[in-house]
């Protein structure tokens, strides 16, 4: 049973990875594991929406391991220029965390790579849903980590521009949610 408790601990430093986005209040910036819940949350409530067919389970867990390897490679910028092998350093980090001792998911390599590289309805979903929350909470925030980063509008559509194949709804409110952040001055116009 200790091994399956260190597993645990081991798994609570995903809280200590801080990300770019603000939390609703603007009082600090989200933790990677706060991401994830939202992501797993979001993911189910979209694909009911869209009323997809996809195995819910699977959808979940993708959600909620997409994001283990930061706790040793740490949380890479979306729109950082270092994000060549940040998948690299992330996947190694699965790695160490799958073969814990105190590890008894099987799968979660296997599960870690498929929404990595994977472009099953389940991970087309997470990829959207992935960049939705992000974006959505600079529109709530008024751009903060955008306008605190120097973010371009080009860089947003450039990063969400997959989004307009899967899932056009979605994409076409991140283009009016975009145009209104360039005319409120939360992203460069360029």
């Amino acid at each position: 049973m200790q091994a399956i408790i260190d597993y645990f601990v081991e798994l609570d430093h995903l809280k200590l990875v801080s990300r770019k986005t603000y939390l609703n209040d603007q009082s600090r910036q989200e933790n990677s594991a706060e991401h994830s819940w939202h992501l797993a949350m979001a993911c189910w409530n979209l694909a009911e929406y869209f009323k997809l067919d996809v195995d819910h389970g699977k959808l979940l867990k993708l959600a909620l391991v997409h994001d283990l390897g930061e706790i040793d490679a740490g949380d890479t910028f979306l729109y950082s220029n270092n994000r060549e092998d940040a998948d690299i350093k992330e996947r190694e980090g699965v790695l160490r965390l799958a073969q814990h001792k105190g590890n008894y998911v099987t799968d979660l390599i296997k599960l870690w790579d498929e929404q990595e590289y994977g472009d099953s309805a389940e991970v087309k979903l997470l990829k959207a849903a992935d960049r939705l929350l992000p974006l959505m909470m600079n529109i709530h925030t008024k751009g903060r980590a955008w306008r605190e980063l120097g973010v371009k509008k080009s860089q947003v559509l450039a990063k969400h521009g997959f989004i307009k194949q899967t899932f056009p709804e979605i994409f076409n409110w991140i283009e009016i949610q975009v145009a209104e952040a360039v005319k409120q001055g939360w992203l460069i116009n360029e």
